[in-house]
C-alpha cells in the first residue's frame, strides 16, 4: 500500500520536482541547492527535457531515500558515446555542410548532448558499405612489411568526419576495433570467420602500428584499441575468431613489444565480447608477460549479466573495464530500450567498474543501412539520417542522460539503492554532483535524494529516467 499523501504530492509536484525538505532552527525552509533536472518518460511525453521545479509542501517522511556519499569513490570515467561506423560516417558526410555542422555540434558539444567517446572500426565493420582492410591484396600475395598499407579508403568519409568532430571536441577519446585481419593473414582466406595465422602475428602487429601512426598523421589520436571485435564469433561479415590463448600470445610476443619499440602509448584492451565469458579476459590477465602490456578488458552484453564484470575487476583490480557495444534492434520499443540501456548499461556498467559506455551505432539510414552483405540488418542508430533530415532514436536519449553531465574525469561515488530505484552517482571535475535514476516501479514514485544534510524530493513517472545535477 502506498500512503495517501504520496498521491497528493504527485498532484502538487507535477511532472518532476526537487525541493529542500529539512527545516532550520526557526522552522522555515532553508535555501534549496542550485540544481538541474532532466527527464525522459517511456511514453515520450518528455524526451531528455529539463523540468520546471516547484516546492512540495506535503509530508514526505516515509518515501524511499537515495543517499549520495561523496566521500566514497570508485573508478574515474572516460566518457560516453557511440560507434562511428563506416556507414554512420558516410551518412553524416553526405549531409549538407550546414546541416552536418549543426548535428555534429548537437552531438559532440556540451551545448548539445556532449558525446565524449567514440568507437571506430579498424578496417570495415559489418556496418560499413563494403568489406575492406588497409592491406588488401590479390590472391596468393602477402605483405609482411606492410609496404601496401594505406588508409586511403577512409579519406572518403571517416577521416573527414572525424576531423570535423575533433574541431567540436578536440579531447574526444577514440577507440579502434578490428572486425578482421586482412584475409591473406587468415587460416581461411575469407573475411568471414577463420583465425589469424601464427605466421603473420608479427605482420599484424605492424598493421596496428601503421594504423595508429597513420591516423596520428591525420591529426587523429587513437586513445585505445581492442585486439578483435567479438573474438568468439566468426559468423559476421567481416569477423575473425581469436581464442584467449592466441590473444595472449599475440600481445606478449608481438603487439606489446611492437608498440613499445614504436613509442606508442595507445592503450591495449582485450576481449571485446559478451559478459558470459569473463574467463577469457581473466585468463589473459593471469599471464604476467601479457598483462604488463594491457590496460583493461572490454565487454558487450548480448550474453551474460552486467554484474559478471565485477569478477574481472576483483581478479585484477589494477586493470580497467570498458563497455564497448550494445545495439538497439529496430523492433524494440522505446520504453524497453530506455529501461535496459540506462538500467543495465549506464547504471549497471558504472556499478561494475566500467569507465565508459558506447552505443552501437551512431547513425543508420531509414532502411537500416549501410551494412555489408551479411552484416546487421536490424541495427537502429542513435540517429536516423535521411539526406539532411535527422530523427533522434532511443539510444540518443539514453546516452544523453549520462554524456552531457558525466564529463571525462568524473568519479563514480557512493549511493544507496532503494527498491526499484536503480541509480548511480558521480562527482564531476567541475565540482558538480550527478545522479542518474531509473524508476522501475509500475507507478509514479516520489522519493528523496539525500546529499550531506540536504534532502531533495523527486518525482518520476513509472519507467522514467531522471538526471539531476547539483
Amino acid at each position: 500500500m502506498r500512503p495517501i499523501f504520496l498521491y497528493s504530492a504527485i498532484l502538487f509536484i507535477s511532472l518532476c520536482t526537487f525541493s529542500s525538505c529539512k527545516k532550520n532552527a526557526s522552522g522555515t525552509e532553508p535555501t534549496s541547492p542550485s540544481f538541474e533536472l532532466w527527464v525522459t518518460n517511456p511514453d515520450k511525453s518528455a524526451l531528455f527535457q529539463r523540468q520546471t521545479v516547484n516546492t512540495a509542501s506535503e509530508s514526505t517522511d516515509n518515501v524511499p531515500v537515495i543517499t549520495v556519499d561523496e566521500n566514497t569513490t570508485y573508478q574515474t570515467m572516460d566518457g560516453y558515446g557511440c560507434a562511428l561506423t563506416g556507414g554512420s560516417a558516410m551518412l553524416l558526410h553526405q549531409m549538407g555542410t550546414t546541416q552536418r555542422a549543426a548535428i555534429l555540434n548537437e552531438l559532440f558539444s556540451t551545448d548539445g548532448i556532449g558525446i565524449s567517446y567514440l568507437r571506430i572500426s579498424i578496417g570495415a565493420s559489418d556496418l560499413s558499405d563494403h568489406v575492406f582492410s588497409y592491406d588488401d591484396l590479390q590472391a596468393g600475395q602477402t605483405d609482411t612489411a606492410m609496404d601496401h598499407f594505406s588508409l586511403d579508403v577512409e579519406q572518403t568519409d571517416l577521416i573527414p568526419v572525424l576531423k570535423e568532430i575533433l574541431a567540436v571536441n578536440p579531447d574526444i577519446k577514440i577507440l579502434g576495433s578490428p572486425w578482421s585481419a586482412p584475409t591473406w593473414m587468415k587460416t581461411n582466406n575469407s573475411s568471414i570467420g577463420g583465425s589469424l595465422k601464427t605466421l603473420y602475428y608479427a605482420a599484424y602487429a605492424k598493421y596496428f602500428v601503421k594504423y595508429i601512426q597513420g591516423m596520428k598523421a591525420e591529426g587523429i589520436r587513437i586513445d585505445a584499441i581492442t585486439i578483435q571485435n567479438e573474438p568468439l564469433y566468426g559468423g559476421n561479415n567481416p569477423s575473425m575468431v581469436m581464442q584467449a590463448s592466441e590473444q595472449a600470445a599475440f600481445i606478449k610476443n608481438n603487439l606489446g613489444p611492437a608498440f613499445a619499440a614504436a613509442g606508442i602509448d595507445t592503450k591495449i584492451i582485450i576481449y571485446d565480447h559478451n559478459a558470459d565469458r569473463t574467463d577469457y579476459p581473466i585468463s589473459i590477465l593471469n599471464d604476467p608477460d601479457a598483462k604488463k602490456y594491457i590496460d583493461g578488458s572490454a565487454f558487450h552484453l548480448y550474453g551474460g549479466s552486467i554484474n559478471n564484470l565485477a569478477a574481472v575487476h576483483n581478479a585484477h583490480p589494477d586493470k580497467n573495464l570498458y563497455f564497448t557495444e550494445q545495439w538497439v534492434g529496430s523492433y524494440e520499443s522505446f520504453s524497453d530500450v530506455l529501461s535496459f540501456h540506462v538500467g543495465s548499461l549506464i547504471i549497471g556498467g558504472a556499478w561494475n567498474w566500467c569507465k565508459n559506455e558506447i552505443e552501437w551505432n551512431l547513425a543508420s539510414s531509414p532502411s537500416l543501412g549501410p551494412h555489408t552483405d551479411g552484416g546487421c540488418t536490424q541495427c537502429l542508430g542513435a540517429l536516423t539520417i535521411d539526406g539532411n533530415s535527422v530523427t533522434r532514436n532511443p539510444a540518443y536519449y539514453s546516452m544523453a542522460h549520462a554524456a552531457k553531465f558525466v564529463r571525462p574525469g568524473s568519479v563514480r561515488i557512493g549511493s544507496t539503492v532503494p527498491s526499484n530505484l536503480n541509480n548511480v552517482a558521480f562527482a564531476t571535475p567541475s565540482g558538480k554532483t550527478v545522479l542518474i535514476v531509473l524508476n522501475s516501479n509500475t507507478l509514479p514514485t516520489v522519493f528523496k535524494v539525500r546529499s550531506g544534510t540536504t534532502d531533495m524530493v523527486m518525482y518520476l513517472n513509472a519507467g522514467a529516467v531522471g538526471t539531476v545535477v547539483w
